[in-house]
């Protein structure tokens, strides 16, 4: 039968995750990993040499890689993981993150505007070059 500290060392590694495990899972490579623990958005624990990440490191990276995805600076996920308080129900990260979202909703918008008008002058500029150069080759 196992100690009590045998069984609580063993539950500690099963819930602990390795940089390959992670960099696996989340297919992003393990210097993007040390990357983000240099920016100070994770904090593994230490066995020696080797990091150990805990599933809130886990949980961390999950987000940053999501806001990531959504467009967010490291400082503006930085800023909505650390207001993690589900004492509170989370209600002040939900705000920020609502206001977030609505900002880069209106910057995307106003980026498909700007790429929209851009692909007008594109079709402008070729209408005109194609005349021009029918133009030219009927001389």
């Amino acid at each position: 039968m196992k100690s009590e500290a045998a069984s609580t060392a063993s539950a500690a590694e099963a819930a602990s995750y390795s940089i390959s495990e992670l960099a696996r899972e989340f297919d992003i490579t393990t210097r993007t990993i040390r990357f983000y623990e240099d920016k100070g958005l994770i904090s593994p624990a230490r066995r020696g040499q080797t990091r150990v990440y805990s599933p809130e490191d886990r949980v961390r990276l999950k987000l940053i890689l999501r806001g990531k995805r959504l467009g967010f600076s490291l400082d503006e996920s930085r800023e909505i993981i650390d207001m993690y308080d589900p004492a509170h129900g989370n209600v002040e990260q939900l705000h920020r993150l609502l206001q977030h979202i609505e900002q880069k909703r209106a910057q995307l918008q106003q980026q498909l505007r700007d790429i929209e008008s851009l692909m007008g002058e594109l079709d402008d500029a070729e209408t005109r070059a194609r005349a021009s150069l029918a133009q030219a080759e009927n001389k």
